[in-house]
């Protein structure tokens, strides 16, 4: 017999998964800060949603902002999506940049931005093969126009100003659980890569394997919206173009660490047509250590610690899908 404590653990249960079915198609139109969709930084393997029977979706824009104002300086980027029968994507974002505070470093950062082009194929959806298969995709991302930091300094050491293209292929696997006790969304990819910090630190020393991943947490909210607490990283390569030249002592290495980022992102549970994301990254501190000359036989120079400051960094995203 269904008593009443018992309907009503199942009236909850239901509710929670018809919010998360709803949570699984409204990740199609959540774009991150490069345009891809996916969480705040890192691509899914979901796309642009299409209606059915069409070919083409409905295009997906967005406008993210991090202030890393103290020595990085201020990133917006503006981006369009457009997906392909639920199977494919691909987008162009601007990335615009206003420079920092520093009056030691900002100066590596001293541009208007730079072009990210982007795309991605579905191979495996969410659930194809049963309710535990993950969604499998992959997907490419070209940065045109970096001058950051190795373009900067580039210029220092040989006079010349110079513009880095730079890479991302990657392979991404995502599962939305949609079933009681934990709904959860879990992203985990692998990407080769030669760009540091998304190309906002320049250019790495070489074309790497790099790992990637998030996990959300589904929450119905009242008035047909929900919240996605979440957590995502992504390893950096270690080394970038020409910072090696400026640091000391001689021949040592940078430390450039994990990027990590926490947000909320608040959606429509269904129909989604827009997404809203704030949160905090952990970018970098003290990369390195460099020798500025004093002007004087003694001391001749100091060490000065190359801190970006950007420990913790404040993020905003607004996606919206016509």
């Amino acid at each position: 017999m269904l008593t009443p404590s018992v309907l009503k653990r199942l009236a909850a249960g239901g509710a929670i998964a018809v919010a998360l079915f709803a949570t699984a198609r409204m990740n199609a139109q959540n774009l991150t800060l490069e345009g891809q969709t996916g969480g705040f930084i890192t691509p899914t393997a979901y796309v642009v949603y299409t209606d059915k029977d069409h070919l083409w979706s409905h295009p997906a824009v967005g406008y993210h902002f991090v202030n890393a104002s103290s020595v990085i300086g201020y990133v917006h980027t503006f981006s369009i999506e457009e997906g392909i029968a639920n199977r494919a994507e691909f987008g162009y974002t601007r990335s615009v940049h206003f420079e920092g505070n520093s009056p030691a470093f900002s100066s590596l950062w001293d541009f208007s931005g730079m072009n990210v082009f982007n795309g991605k194929v579905v191979g495996i959806k969410d659930g194809q093969f049963g309710a535990w298969t993950p969604g499998i995709g992959a997907g490419f991302v070209v940065r045109t126009g970096d001058k950051f930091v190795s373009g900067a300094l580039n210029q220092e050491l040989t006079g010349t100003l110079r513009s880095y293209t730079n890479e991302d292929v990657y392979v991404a696997a995502t599962k939305t659980w949609l079933k009681p006790p934990v709904p959860f969304l879990l992203n985990f990819g692998f990407k080769m890569t030669n760009a540091s910090i998304f190309g906002l630190g320049g250019q790495s020393t070489r074309f790497m394997g790099r790992l990637f991943g998030g996990l959300g947490i589904p929450i119905p909210l009242g008035h047909n919206l929900a919240a996605v607490p979440a957590v995502g990283f992504t390893q950096q390569p270690p080394q970038v173009v020409n910072l090696g030249a400026i640091l000391f002592p001689p021949g040592s290495g940078a430390h450039i660490p994990t990027t990590m980022d926490y947000a909320v992102r608040v959606t429509q549970k269904e129909s989604p047509h827009f997404a809203f994301d704030i949160g905090l990254g952990h970018v970098a501190g003290v990369i390195g250590n460099t020798a500025v000359a004093t002007g004087v036989a003694n001391p001749p120079y100091v060490v000065v610690p190359i801190d970006l400051k950007a420990n913790l960094v404040l993020g905003t995203g607004l996606s919206f899908r016509y």
